[in-house]
């Protein structure tokens, strides 16, 4: 069983598990408790009733302590294994994996909202997001895609079949900042199949004044309302020798 205690042990394995070091887990975890405690007080039940005891009484849970929420969480994002292989890593029965995942998420993302590191959702206000700065904004712009389970339906099939990855999939776009490291915006969720370029021109994303748009050969031909754009080139693969 997985628990907080022993992970933070191993930096590696915990960043490996939940995609943040522990010092940046740490600091969500103030503005997760303090989430999850508005969302859901201590002194209501589960069906938001007035308790009979006090909290805290009775048998503890297998997610008891804050931190142990968090982990479970953040374990489900980064690696999003099947719902039975989280209850076996953490103790827990397979519907009770569904109903702390569906619990769980909003507290995050409140969370995440406190501390300012949202993403912004809506491309109209994607430029009126962006902190002033006096140096130009450099972002980055780039197609993101997570594995799903294969659709029965075979219209759905192809839809979310993903060439590139050879699974099916759901697909985002992303915006990230050079300077900050972090993600500034996250488009819709879209099918595996759909082009990123395509995406870009859907969203029709509204940039900061002055920006530098750095994006790769799935963006060839896409030129937003910014200053530049900066497309990376493929190394030409060497040349064979051939024997006389």
């Amino acid at each position: 069983m997985i628990t907080y205690t022993d992970l933070q042990a191993n930096r590696r394995k915990f960043l490996a598990l939940t995609g943040l070091t522990l010092p940046e887990f740490r600091l969500l975890l103030t503005a997760f408790s303090c989430a999850y405690e508005r969302l859901y007080p201590p002194d209501r039940t589960a069906a938001d009733r007035p308790r009979q005891r006090s909290a805290g009484g009775g048998r503890r849970g297998a997610l008891h302590p804050p931190e142990q929420k968090l982990l479970f969480l953040l374990v489900y994002l980064k690696t999003y294994p099947l719902q039975v292989v989280m209850g076996e890593l953490f103790g827990l029965s397979q519907p009770a994996v569904n109903c702390w995942i569906h619990r769980l998420l909003p507290a995050l993302r409140a969370a995440l909202d406190d501390l300012g590191n949202l993403p912004e959702r809506d491309p109209r206000c994607f430029a009126r997001s962006q902190p002033s700065a006096p140096e130009a904004p450099q972002l980055i712009i780039d197609g993101t895609e997570r594995r799903r389970q294969r659709p029965k339906d075979p219209e759905k099939q192809a839809a979310h079949y993903s060439g590139k990855k050879k699974a099916h999939s759901d697909k985002n776009l992303v915006i990230a900042s050079v300077k900050s490291k972090g993600i500034d915006f996250l488009s819709r969720t879209y099918v595996g199949k759909t082009h990123d370029k395509k995406i870009a021109d859907q969203e029709d994303i509204s940039y900061p004044p002055g920006a530098t748009l750095y994006k790769d050969t799935g963006f060839q031909g896409y030129e937003p309302a910014v200053t530049e754009t900066c497309q990376a080139k493929k190394k030409a693969a060497p040349r064979r020798a051939h024997g006389g």
